[in-house]
């Protein structure tokens, strides 16, 4: 069956939830390779900041399903100016290295320029994952030079390197 991907509703977010988690934080992670269950514990996010996300007319969660069953999402943020924001991206772990994060890039790009008239998305990614730096390379997305600390206080420290990617 092929992949649907569709902006979230409140009613996908308790299945989506236990994915987001999967995907980036526990033992469960590490079965795929876009994970930060090395790097960071806890949990990843929550249903309250879910809701949000889905509640804001300035952002779009969107969900990749198949068979019924969500396997992953993608953020998209309009931040003004022609500018969106890709985050939260993931695929279940078991499902990963399959062209779907491909796919979840591509519709977040098109809901970038569809949706919020973007010309440029950006995103941030943990300056030491080279692999997954070279994954949005790959994909368009070059760094800009720019760090941004991470966004929850670790010792030592974490920093971000920001992507950017025109959009045509």
């Amino acid at each position: 069956m092929p992949l649907l991907i569709h902006p979230a509703s409140r009613d996908d977010l308790p299945r989506l939830h236990p994915v987001i988690e999967r995907a980036y934080r526990g033992e469960t992670a590490r079965q795929g390779w876009t994970h930060e269950a090395d790097l960071i514990e806890g949990q990843r996010t929550n249903l309250d900041t879910l809701q949000g996300i889905v509640d804001d007319a300035a952002q779009r969660l969107l969900v990749a399903e198949r068979d019924g069953e969500i396997i992953g999402c993608v953020q998209v943020s309009d931040r003004g100016n022609g500018l969106a924001y890709l985050g939260l991206l993931c695929v279940d772990p078991t499902l990963q290295a399959a062209g779907l994060g491909k796919q979840l890039v591509a519709a977040a790009e098109t809901t970038a320029r569809d949706t919020f008239g973007a010309d440029r998305m950006e995103m941030t990614v943990i300056d030491s994952r080279r692999k997954l730096i070279e994954f949005y390379e790959r994909r368009g997305y070059a760094i800009s030079g720019e760090k941004r600390d991470f966004p929850i206080p670790l010792d030592p420290p974490l920093f971000m390197d920001v992507l950017v990617k025109p959009l045509a």
